[in-house]
């Protein structure tokens, strides 16, 4: 049983078969891949069972997925499940051990790679092209003003030209005139609405 569940997840899976009619000190009857937590046939018992052997728990719980340590520090993911022989009594214990440490250095790598030092960046900035830029502003800057261009008065359309001209709206190539037809507004009138900006700043 225990090597042909070693065969479906290789090497870094250790399947281990305890006794519980054995000494506790040479629980194990069956064991494949003992590299992993360095164990072989005949050694003892680990703490599940020997507190399986303290209790005599008639119906213990199988205990699945969760993390173990070697002694030498290596991370398994294990998982316990009880045997019963034929009256339906707890005789045994199969244990799977697969190691994880591996796979952890690569999470903390990966992890590395992927963080931001902002904590405030709540999701990833989208990356678009520069037409698709000029067109997020411009909804950007609608929604700043809060409410549709149809109801804009002077001062509001101010506002959304001044935002465009912070953030690089205008750089864009004939941004002019697509920013002067969405606001209904000459391309003289869009000029003279961040002079009119500019020389409140400087007055």
């Amino acid at each position: 049983m225990a090597a042909g569940i070693a065969a479906q997840f290789g090497s870094d899976c250790e399947v281990v078969v305890h006794d519980l009619s054995r000494h506790p000190d040479h629980t194990i009857a069956a064991i494949e891949n003992g590299h992993v937590s360095g164990r072989k046939v005949g050694d003892g018992a680990s703490h599940v069972v020997i507190e399986q052997m303290q209790t005599n728990d008639p119906e213990p719980k199988d205990h699945l997925c969760y993390l173990t340590k070697t002694p030498g520090g290596k991370i398994l993911k294990s998982s316990t499940v009880y045997i019963r022989n034929s009256k339906g009594k707890v005789s045994g214990i199969l244990s799977i051990n697969y190691d994880i440490s591996k796979l952890l250095m690569v999470e903390g790598a990966v992890r590395e790679l992927v963080s931001t030092p902002d904590p405030q960046q709540a999701e990833p900035e989208r990356i678009v092209n520069i037409n698709d830029m000029l067109e997020d502003l411009i909804q950007q800057s609608v929604a700043l003003v809060g409410k549709p261009v149809a109801l804009m008065n002077k001062e509001d359309k101010v506002k959304a030209i001044q935002f465009l001209n912070q953030n690089g709206a205008f750089l864009v190539t004939k941004s002019g005139d697509k920013i002067a037809k969405y606001f209904g507004i000459s391309k003289y009138t869009l000029y003279s609405y961040i002079d009119a900006k500019q020389e409140e700043k400087t007055t």
